[in-house]
């Protein structure tokens, strides 16, 4: 069964840290992108941030820039998203996604790109 898991969401303060880790099960990650995406309560999902298969190109969000950087370490089959300089409004729900179709391109943030497997998300809460 193919799967993505996500962790290592959790609450944090203001300006800090934390790294989310998005593992794969059932299936190499070595040939897809990987693509984060968020949800905050009463919003639409919005694009995060995207690797490409071989790590070569990233693609953020303008609300990111600077403050995320997104990995992936195919020998432990996993992509993380290191957070830092976290503000309030990065609460969300962060899911991890893949689909063979989308590459990390110039529409990576578009939701309705193929996005044939996503994880069950983890809460990220950003408050003092």
């Amino acid at each position: 069964q193919l799967q993505l898991v996500e962790s290592g969401g959790g609450l944090v303060q203001p300006g800090g840290s934390l790294r989310l880790s998005c593992a794969a099960s059932g299936f190499t990650l070595d040939y897809y992108s990987i693509h984060w995406f968020r949800q905050a309560p009463g919003k639409e999902r919005e694009g995060v941030s995207c690797i490409s298969s071989n790590g070569g190109s990233t693609n953020y969000a303008d609300s990111v820039k600077g403050r995320f950087t997104i990995s992936r370490d195919n020998a432990r089959n996993t992509v993380y998203l290191q957070m830092n300089s976290l503000k309030p409004e990065d609460t969300a729900i962060y899911y991890c996604t893949t689909d063979p179709r989308t590459r990390c391109g110039s529409s990576w943030y578009d939701i309705n790109y193929p996005r044939r497997y996503w994880g069950q998300g983890t809460q990220v809460t950003v408050s003092s």
